[in-house]
């Protein structure tokens, strides 16, 4: 089966479950079904209590929420695919929806590493430059921020996407993952996709590529400023503000390390490695993100036991 632009529509690509793993795939789907459940009703706690809590209306949550958006979106992004592959053999997606999915999902991941980029300056201006953290952090910016990294991360997935729909799938058409990658969904192309491999690398080192070393140079500026306190309270009460983000951090680009690592040199590992691990580098940060931030976070702990309280009296 050949298809071009012309016959993009027509073309349905099959997607994969846990390979090797079939006859188990129902029961592996009540965790991943329960992952999905606290993924989404914790970060819907999150904006909402942020945006309904008047004290929460302050930088460092507006950027939690972005976070919690991203995270949202992410989840959404892979749920019905990856759940109807699971519970309904529901494996056909056609080429336009692959695509989408492809788009919506790298532009969210990419999200993710921007909001963290911008949580660390967060940090960095309240830890090293405190009397100026109101006027340099203004509403305003915190929305530039937010539209800049949006803007960014359309602009480099649009070349991806465009050059995708220029290529032609020859007759292997099933895909190794239960959502549409953009590595996965290149490498069945029957024609040279030399071009899009070099733009999927270009959309990579320019988010995350270049996110993450910006995120050690501002905690290695942190510390630095952290080991100026004289005191050791003060040391510790400066850092303490920093461990959720440094968690986030953690559980965002240790699964994509591993994973990357996995794609390179597992080759012996059975597929069904591969894709578990892709599963849990798009799962892990949404679903605990939000426990973090609910558990290190008296505000926003505070906020949520209120807002659960009101529900109560009002049952």
């Amino acid at each position: 089966m050949l298809a071009n632009n012309t016959s993009a529509q027509l073309l349905t690509f099959l997607l994969t479950g846990i390979p090797g793993l079939r006859a188990v795939q129902a029961w592996i789907s009540i965790p991943f079904c329960l992952l999905y459940v606290i993924a989404l009703s914790g970060n819907s706690m999150i904006l909402f209590v942020v945006l309904r809590e008047q004290s929460l209306h302050e930088t460092m949550y507006y950027f939690l929420s972005m976070l919690s958006a991203t995270d949202l979106s992410l989840s959404l992004c892979t749920l019905s695919t990856t759940l109807g592959v699971f519970w309904f053999e529901a494996r056909e997606i056609n080429l336009n929806a692959c695509i989408a999915q492809m788009f919506f999902l790298h532009t969210f991941t990419f999200m993710e590493s921007g909001v963290l980029l911008a949580m660390a300056f967060d940090r960095f201006v309240a830890i090293c430059d405190p009397l100026r953290y109101t006027s340099i952090l203004t509403n305003a910016r915190v929305a530039q921020i937010g539209a800049g990294m949006l803007v960014r991360n359309v602009a480099v997935m649009l070349p991806v996407v465009l050059f995708v729909r220029r290529l032609s799938f020859c007759s292997s058409v099933v895909l190794s993952h239960s959502y549409c990658y953009h590595v996965d969904l290149i490498q069945l192309s029957c024609t040279d996709n030399r071009i899009n491999s070099i733009l999927g690398l270009f959309a990579l080192f320019s988010t995350t590529g270049f996110d993450c070393p910006c995120i050690l140079l501002s905690y290695v500026l942190i510390i630095r400023s952290v080991l100026n306190i004289t005191s050791s309270e003060g040391r510790w009460k400066a850092f303490n503000t920093c461990i959720s983000h440094i968690s986030a951090v953690a559980i965002f680009y240790i699964p994509l390390i591993s994973l990357s690592l996995v794609h390179r040199y597992g080759h012996s590992a059975p597929p069904f490695v591969h894709t578990i691990m892709a599963n849990i580098f798009l799962l892990i940060p949404p679903v605990l993100n939000p426990i973090i931030y609910s558990v290190k976070t008296k505000q926003i702990r505070k906020a949520i036991v209120k807002v659960l309280n009101q529900r109560q009296l009002q049952i």
